[in-house]
């Protein structure tokens, strides 16, 4: 039996760790090698890096960075943000990513999830859908970071994601983004029971406890997380934490 997988997902902006609230306002709270090596130490399950701003500079994360992390990370982790073509991705894999998350490409040339499954292996790509309910209670896909609505319905989105190849899928809520009011079960669970690949189901988390609904209510096959592993009291001071084993059992109703 596959046990759930509890991902803190980091994003970057550059080389530098940031956090923000609904995908705007990130500010810097420390350097992505200092929280992979707590991370190592915690024996967390694997480990997601996005890069918020690699979009808007028309680039991918920082292969340098990148290596690094491969270099000193002791499990699996995956990367995103920016990523446009097949030789993007061959690039970020070949110096130790096991996994990229992409985005808005697969949106703007939705041929590029079959050619990188063909070329990689499903298991190497996840496709990230962001989601945000507009003005009448309806859930909308967004690319670019959040910016730009797209009108895409995100579970039909999602089918069509699964039939050109993805490994897995991001939910990414952009309205519960840096909240840490529970996540959106709703579209979670939406899509959970119309796929089959594994779904990974993020922001919102504001307690472990959070991290065990999408698990056992929404059939996910991972929570993810940001603010939670990184913030720590009211005030928010910056703390690298992770759930110890007696903890993720419960969280997965072991």
């Amino acid at each position: 039996m596959i046990l759930p997988r509890i991902i803190p997902c980091l994003l970057l902006s550059g080389k530098g760790l940031v956090k923000g609230i609904n995908f705007r306002k990130h500010q810097y709270v420390g350097d992505p090698i200092n929280a992979v090596y707590i991370f190592n130490e915690k024996e967390v399950d694997e480990l997601l890096f996005l890069d918020v701003s690699a979009r808007k500079e028309n680039r991918i994360p920082p292969l340098d960075l990148v290596e690094k992390i491969a270099d000193e990370c002791l499990m699996p982790f995956g990367v995103g943000g920016g990523i446009t073509n097949i030789q993007e991705i061959r690039n970020l894999l070949s110096i130790g990513a096991e996994k990229v998350c992409i985005c808005t490409a697969a949106i703007e040339n939705p041929n590029i999830i079959k050619e990188a499954a063909d070329t990689f292996g499903s298991q190497s790509i996840i496709v990230s859908i962001d989601v945000k309910k507009n003005t009448w209670g309806k859930y909308e896909v967004y690319k670019k970071c959040g910016t730009k609505s797209t009108g895409l319905d995100p579970v039909e989105y999602a089918m069509r994601v699964e039939k050109s190849g993805a490994g897995e899928i991001l939910i990414n809520s952009i309205d519960k983004d840096g909240t840490m009011n529970g996540y959106d079960l709703e579209i979670i669970k939406k899509i959970t029971d119309i796929v089959s690949i594994p779904v990974i189901a993020c922001g919102g988390a504001g307690k472990y406890s959070d991290l065990a609904e999408p698990i056992n209510n929404s059939n996910c096959s991972a929570s993810a997380a940001g603010s939670l592993f990184v913030f720590h009291g009211p005030r928010k001071a910056v703390l690298i934490n992770y759930p110890s084993k007696e903890e993720l059992e419960q969280i997965r109703g072991k």
